[in-house]
């Protein structure tokens, strides 16, 4: 096995890097996986994830974790309402889909992000995670690497695998290619359901997707009852400065929506002025479709280090598990003589893959926030599976 005595450092504790550890130990590779945060219980935030057949649930069910994550997930969750700006129930499968329906092409169950991450965790060897290492720098030694950390503490790793997101610091040591603004923006909050009652009893435990003149409300029922949302619109890639908005001001973030979204019901509204703070403006990036570089033998990418990309065709999180599952098999394949070589295919292969995805999230990005965008996404899920785009 080309990685035998070989040690590997995996950047970057996200489902994507947690999964690639699980995977190698069980071929029994020596990783170690160092991530930022103090502990496992830091920072665990965001909308819930919904696995894929072919991807996601490809890789849980490589890792020997299926038949516990069918204990973690949330039946139920992936139902959806598509509604107009003045929330008018225009599609709805919640009459149509099952709660479990595993080995399904289109069945995406949802999970929260810390019942995953505590998941993913549990099947790993003891103190697999390095916590509290905030990666800062790294440079060449003997053939692999000397990383560094913000704690002052070092490590040596024969590879490094860079699984620490679409600001990845690793990154730059392997290519100088950068996201591309996308022109949207999400301006993420999350609400209790006590605090937003309306909204609650629509969603119905699932999710929400509310399409007005250019401008969307996407909402998700995290698993405590919250409700994790978006207003997502188009917008200059320094709005976030330039807006003259304070993001932990309620009371100003209520009246930037009611002047923006003027055309929408007061239904809404509940979300923004009781919503916890602050906001969060996340700009919306993706790596260009022809990116590529040149493998080298002791460093690669996985996830959004690799290929950031739009959440409009629901891959994000899926294609980062898919890297994590194809990047295990490259390494631990026979057919190789060096692992410059395995790197190589791997890259090659999940550029094409992450491109199409990418384009995928472009155009339905560019669809949703058009003149007719819910004329355009009620024909395509009146013709498509529901579970075809966006989460």
């Amino acid at each position: 096995m080309l990685i035998e005595n070989k040690s590997i450092a995996i950047v970057g504790g996200g489902p994507a890097g947690l999964t690639l550890a699980r995977l190698l130990q069980l071929k029994n590779a020596d990783v170690k996986v160092y991530e930022r945060d103090f502990n496992k219980d830091a920072r665990v935030q965001g909308s819930p994830l919904d696995m894929h057949e072919n991807s996601g649930l490809a890789a849980l069910r490589k890792a020997e974790l299926l038949e516990e994550f069918k204990k973690t997930f949330r039946p139920g969750a992936d139902k959806l309402l598509i509604v107009n700006e003045q929330a008018e129930i225009m599609y709805s499968d919640h009459g149509t889909k099952p709660d479990e329906d595993f080995g399904a092409e289109h069945f995406r169950p949802e999970i929260d992000r810390g019942p995953l991450r505590t998941m993913l965790l549990e099947s790993l060897a003891p103190e697999t995670v390095i916590w509290d290492s905030h990666f800062t720098s790294m440079e060449p030694e003997n053939e692999g690497w000397s990383l560094h950390f913000k704690n002052g503490t070092s490590a040596y790793a024969d590879l490094v695998i860079a699984s620490d997101g679409a600001n990845s610091k690793i990154r730059p040591y392997l290519t100088e290619i950068k996201p591309v603004y996308s022109g949207i923006i999400m301006l993420e909050g999350n609400v209790s359901k006590e605090a937003a009652p309306h909204i609650d009893a629509l969603i119905k435990d699932g999710k929400i997707m509310a399409f007005g003149n250019t401008q969307n409300i996407l909402l998700g029922q995290k698993g405590n009852g919250d409700l994790g949302f978006y207003a997502s619109f188009k917008a200059d890639e320094n709005w976030p400065a330039t807006s003259g908005l304070d993001f932990s001001d309620n009371t100003q973030i209520l009246k930037w929506f009611k002047t923006s979204y003027s055309e929408w019901n007061d239904i809404w509204n509940e979300l923004f002025e009781n919503a916890e703070a602050p906001f969060i403006p996340r700009l919306i990036y993706s790596m260009p479709s022809d990116q590529s570089w040149e493998a080298r033998s002791n460093i690669t990418l996985i996830g959004d280090a690799a290929h950031v990309m739009p959440p409009f065709a629901g891959e994000g999180a899926n294609m980062a598990m898919l890297d994590a599952l194809e990047l295990s098999e490259y390494l631990t394949s026979d057919g190789y003589t060096t692992l410059r070589e395995a790197i190589s295919d791997y890259e090659i292969n999940m550029r094409q893959r992450a491109a199409k995805a990418t384009l995928e999230s472009l155009e339905n990005g560019e669809s949703m926030h058009s003149e007719k965008a819910l004329e355009n996404m009620l024909k395509f899920f009146n013709s498509h599976s529901a579970d075809t785009l966006y989460k």
